[in-house]
């Protein structure tokens, strides 16, 4: 059976959210204050309904809790609304809900009226694309809450010819490398921890927050 996904707020980032949804074949509800955003997705979704979702009569006919996932993105237009519309979920029994924020503050309150999951695109954007221009062999950081983070990583010089058993960045660094992918482009692997590093390696890290960045200092690597 296909998942059932609400969408709550069609601004950018709700659009995004639901053509991506739409490519992994769920079943999506899409709910938008302004006509002409829910119009835009109507061809696409399964339902689209133009509403105020702060009205608690209006949410609850659409049923929060048959849903697998409640998705409130009105934090993109207004905090209120998202604190609002995040409560209401909750209180009709909502399975999951992912709530958007706009600062940590935000966040908090998304959390303590009933959001299990709390995002913040332009924040976690931020923060990946400064790594980036700060480190360049650091090519993608995606955060798993409580400070942990999977880093794509290029191999530095530093490394090449060395095998991870020599390296021993996780008793150095606390960083734990779980697998590889070649310069050749063929599938990530797992890291046999005897084999050395090859230029144009690219690294799969698992550690604490910005304990890689940390590494790079480290072990004085400049840009390459």
């Amino acid at each position: 059976m296909r998942k059932e996904i609400l969408v709550i707020g069609l601004g950018q980032f709700g659009m995004a959210i639901v053509k991506a949804l739409i490519s992994q074949k769920v079943r999506v509800t899409a709910v938008d204050l302004n006509e002409r955003n829910v119009q835009m997705v109507a061809p696409d979704v399964d339902q689209a309904l133009c509403f105020d979702a702060t009205d608690e009569e209006a949410l609850a006919a659409i049923s929060p809790s048959s849903r697998d996932v409640c998705i409130c993105t009105a934090g993109d237009q207004s905090k209120e609304a998202a604190i609002i519309c995040t409560a209401l979920l909750k209180q009709m029994g909502a399975k999951r809900i992912i709530a958007r924020a706009n600062d940590k503050l935000h966040e908090r309150i998304l959390r303590m009226v009933g959001a299990h999951e709390v995002v913040n695109p332009e924040l976690e954007f931020g923060t990946r694309f400064a790594n980036h221009i700060v480190h360049e062999q650091i090519l993608e950081v995606m955060s798993f809450g409580s400070d942990l983070e999977v880093t794509e990583f290029k191999a530095p010089k530093a490394f090449i010819g060395k095998t991870l058993a020599q390296l021993e960045l996780r008793r150095k660094h606390q960083v734990t490398v779980v697998a590889k992918k070649t310069q050749t482009g063929e599938n990530t692997h797992a890291l046999d921890p005897d084999e050395p590093f090859q230029t144009g390696d690219t690294l799969i890290l698992v550690s604490k927050e910005g304990a890689v960045a940390k590494l790079l200092k480290d072990i004085g690597v400049k840009d390459e």
